[in-house]
């Protein structure tokens, strides 16, 4: 009894703050300007959780969605008269109302950072709300407006950096986990970079990153590069860039594209600052190919093979199930790599270079390679014991891969890539 009257007591609050946030609403898009309104709108966005955001967005959906008739009318008569004003009558007709509400509360102070966390709620509710998609629509829509490239600034991280800000990048580092401040310290001494893109709307907060290592050739494994103890390099001996580490760190710009735009920037920075630099690399896990790997794939139906890859690829694998015995999942595990022999290795090589040609392409394929190849990038190398830790291990049995960016061919990359093509070193398995 007690529970089911404090249940009712929050509903009615829920629908309580929906309302007062639906009618603020309604008044800033009828009264446009309303700096005071859309202050207290961001703040009270922030107030909603649970079932109040829930009903705010069931709102958005029903009441700020267009008007069915007025689009029919307005595309029948495009039909009949095709041309500008009826174009534009069309247009304005068949934009959502919220669309202009969120704009006039991105205009606001704290408006920015506003949309972003109403975004972020957006995005776990989509799942069990397939009818939110339409809202996520015009959200994507408008960031990828709002956060182009170029309205973004890039910022290099240095140890002088405040302290609030390099606190950030500890805590976002997704894939090569900072260990305490002396870790950051060294990855930023002079043989390392790191590079942020900033809003001007939301200072002191990167919306992604980029760790980078100056080296002298490309690299292979990974527990060098982020070694805290490793003495650093003489910018003489600087002829290569290898980009290890890209994070996210605002959940709702999830497929807003930042990440493309962030490497080849900070590759054009550094060729400026760095002349003596020759070659802008990866150095990049395989997040899907163990997985990939275990499902048991048709090796022989694979997209794209020339006549006897097929059966290379099942040799490839009867090989390392021997070694297994019959459990590949044993190269989850460092002691079967204690014992790997070069054909071993080279089996195993095989059957990664095969999953990123041959998936990548495809909508299985793995996201990190999908990401590179499609920004332009090549495929150059494999890296067998390229990550020996236990997240390498069980994410691609140690394999790590690096990408070639040639600023002068990634546009044709690129557009290969999207014709289901990967561009890729020749002799990417030993023989």
């Amino acid at each position: 009894m007690l529970d089911d009257i404090r249940q009712a007591t929050a509903r009615r609050r829920a629908l309580l703050a929906s309302r007062r946030l639906q009618a603020d609403c309604r008044r800033l898009l009828r009264e446009g300007a309303g700096l005071e309104i859309a202050s207290d709108l961001s703040d009270r966005i922030d107030d909603l959780d649970g079932e109040a955001l829930d009903l705010f967005f069931d709102w958005m959906a029903d009441e700020l969605s267009p008007d069915p008739q007025a689009v029919l009318r307005a595309a029948e008569a495009y039909a009949r008269a095709p041309g500008a004003e009826t174009l534009l009558a069309l247009t304005a007709v068949a934009e959502p109302a919220r669309q202009e509400l969120f704009r006039r509360i991105n205009r606001m102070p704290g408006g920015t950072a506003a949309v972003l966390r109403l975004r972020r709620a957006l995005l776990t509710r989509l799942r069990e709300r397939p009818a939110f998609a339409a809202i996520e629509a015009d959200l994507l829509h408008l960031l990828n407006s709002w956060f182009n490239p170029g309205f973004l600034q890039l910022r290099r991280v240095d140890w002088n950096s405040p302290a609030q800000f390099l606190e950030k990048i500890i805590h976002h580092e997704a894939v090569h986990e900072v260990d305490g401040w002396d870790d950051l310290r060294r990855r930023l001494l002079p043989d390392r970079r790191c590079f942020a893109f900033q809003h001007p709307q939301l200072k002191e907060e990167p919306l992604i990153f980029v760790e980078v290592a100056l080296l002298p050739e490309m690299p292979a494994a990974i527990a060098p590069l982020i070694d805290k103890k490793a003495l650093p390099l003489p910018p003489e001996r600087f002829r290569v860039a290898a980009f290890y580490s890209i994070s996210n760190c605002e959940p709702g710009l999830r497929g807003v594209s930042l990440g493309n735009f962030l490497i080849k920037t900070v590759a054009l920075q550094l060729q400026r600052e760095l002349p003596q630099l020759k070659r802008f690399c990866t150095l990049s896990p395989i997040p899907g190919f163990a997985r990939w790997l275990l499902g048991e794939p048709d090796l022989k139906a694979l997209p794209g093979l020339k006549r006897g890859e097929g059966a290379a690829l099942e040799a490839a694998r009867t090989r390392l199930l021997a070694l297994t015995g019959g459990e590949l999942g044993a190269l989850q595990g460092l002691p079967v790599h204690e014992r790997m022999e070069e054909a071993d290795v080279n089996a195993l090589v095989r059957l990664g270079a095969a999953y990123l040609v041959h998936v990548s392409p495809t909508a299985g394929g793995d996201p990190v390679a999908r990401f590179h190849l499609d920004n332009g990038a090549r495929l150059e190398r494999l890296n067998p014991r390229g990550n020996m830790a236990p997240v390498g291990l069980k994410q691609s049995f140690g394999l790590m891969v690096n990408y070639l960016y040639d600023l002068d061919k990634v546009e044709a990359h690129h557009g290969r890539f999207r014709e289901g093509e990967v561009v890729h070193l020749r002799d990417l398995v030993p023989d």
